[in-house]
């Protein structure tokens, strides 16, 4: 009887809209996971940035049984989970959650559960050099920043290094890169990628247990989003980059929501500033560049 009510989803209704929750699977204690209309159990265990912050989440809560952990005394325990909202992407696709999650031990003491969930995307730091310079020499180097609408930042010209996915095949993909590859003729391939983050940053779980992103984490207090930042070098004829200098000026045509501005490597620091992923990236090249590692 109990095993059946474990497995039940059950269905309750708030005003007009239907409601339903169900028991987090291999939740200890049992974890009830209340969700919005329009999300069923299915859609949101199978949406690729729910498993993995809830995967991760349960394995960094599990260590505290290590009499070594700082919260092994009196352990947080993930007790509930409010789905507050779901933004759908072409109509069925999810592309974000908010959620609450309800995090305490059992002296009453809570954590911040506030979640956006959104899942991870990658960084592109391209840096591009005159052919004539030599390979051992940091002269000359420019980076290829976006200029975009970035409504949650109040922006409708943000700079920012390009971000966005790799694709199946393994290259860099989605808008910026879009743009970069009509600018510039540039496409980005896996082959010629160095990972920074991986380069830089020790696995979590030989130092404190848990499992983490090699990543950077753009936004921990609110949000899951992890950002990977990836180096792509490209060393081109000193007039092609004089030419793109002149062209990816940062300025827009009436209506462009998208364009690019070349930047000096030396001055990423202050014309990317506003953007994390930039200072992120420039910091793990300038790191990795004086331990030899790049």
């Amino acid at each position: 009887m109990l095993s059946r009510l474990r497995s039940t989803t059950r269905h309750f209704t708030t005003g007009r809209a239907a409601m339903s929750s169900f028991t987090l699977p291999n939740s200890s204690p049992e974890c009830p996971v209340n969700l919005t209309h329009d999300l069923d159990k299915d859609a949101l265990l199978s949406f690729p940035a729910f498993k993995n912050w809830i995967s991760t989440l349960q394995h960094s809560l599990s260590i505290q049984s290590n009499k070594d952990h700082v919260f092994h005394s009196a352990p947080y325990k993930l007790r509930k989970i409010d789905i507050q909202s779901v933004d759908f992407f072409g109509g069925e696709r999810i592309g974000f959650i908010k959620l609450k999650a309800d995090v305490s031990n059992d002296d009453g003491e809570k954590l911040p559960g506030s979640v956006f969930l959104r899942g991870g995307s990658v960084g592109m730091l391209l840096i591009l050099q005159p052919d004539d310079v030599s390979q051992d020499s940091e002269k000359d180097k420019h980076v290829i920043l976006t200029l975009q609408p970035r409504i949650p930042a109040e922006s409708l010209s943000l700079a920012e290094l390009p971000a966005g996915m790799l694709d199946d095949s393994g290259t860099f993909s989605g808008g910026a890169a879009k743009e970069i590859e009509e600018e510039t003729g540039l496409k980005v391939p896996e082959t010629e990628l160095i990972d920074m983050t991986k380069l830089a940053l020790p696995e979590t779980e030989s130092a404190t247990g848990e499992k983490l992103q090699r990543a950077t984490y753009t936004s921990p207090g609110g949000s899951d989003e992890f950002t990977p930042l990836f180096l792509y070098q490209k060393r081109i004829p000193r007039d092609q980059l004089k030419e793109w200098q002149g062209k990816l000026s940062g300025l827009r045509d009436e209506g462009e929501k998208i364009t690019l501005k070349l930047v000096k490597l030396e001055d990423l620091w202050k014309e990317g500033g506003r953007d994390a992923k930039a200072l992120a990236g420039w910091a793990l090249y300038e790191g990795l560049r004086k331990e030899g590692k790049i």
